[in-house]
């Protein structure tokens, strides 16, 4: 196995701090709002590790990716997407069948590393 990148684990870890700054964000909302409970939390972290796994694991892919040719390179990356969206799915599932999870605090963790990217250029300035 190849090491791992210093930027996948670079932005990873950016990713993962803004996953549990949005997990607080999102506990606080669920406590605002009367419906907090022990499911909420648990919720909160097997969604929020689904997340970060998930941005951890397209890094690995795109580290992976570039070293090949166009081809094979693309068959990668598909192949990646389709098996990080069957793990989101059936983490997913899991929040849904097991009833120690909420399963609206696992789905919601998913979209916290798009905020993250989509606030990059506030936190990091460019040259």
């Amino acid at each position: 196995m190849k090491k791992i990148s210093s930027v996948v684990l670079k932005e990873t870890a950016y990713i993962a701090t803004f996953t549990v700054i949005l997990s607080v964000l999102m506990q606080s909302v669920f406590l605002i709002i009367g419906k907090w409970n022990l499911t909420v939390l648990f919720g909160n972290l097997l969604g929020a590790f689904a997340a970060v796994l998930n941005f951890f694991l397209l890094g690995l892919t795109v580290q992976k990716a570039v070293t090949q040719d166009e081809k094979k390179s693309k068959l990668t990356m598909r192949l990646s997407q389709t098996s990080r969206l069957l793990m989101l799915f059936a983490v997913a599932i899991v929040g849904y069948l097991v009833p120690v999870f909420n399963l609206i605090a696992v789905v919601i963790p998913y979209i916290f590393p798009r905020i993250a990217i989509a606030l990059l250029p506030v936190f990091r300035k460019t040259k």
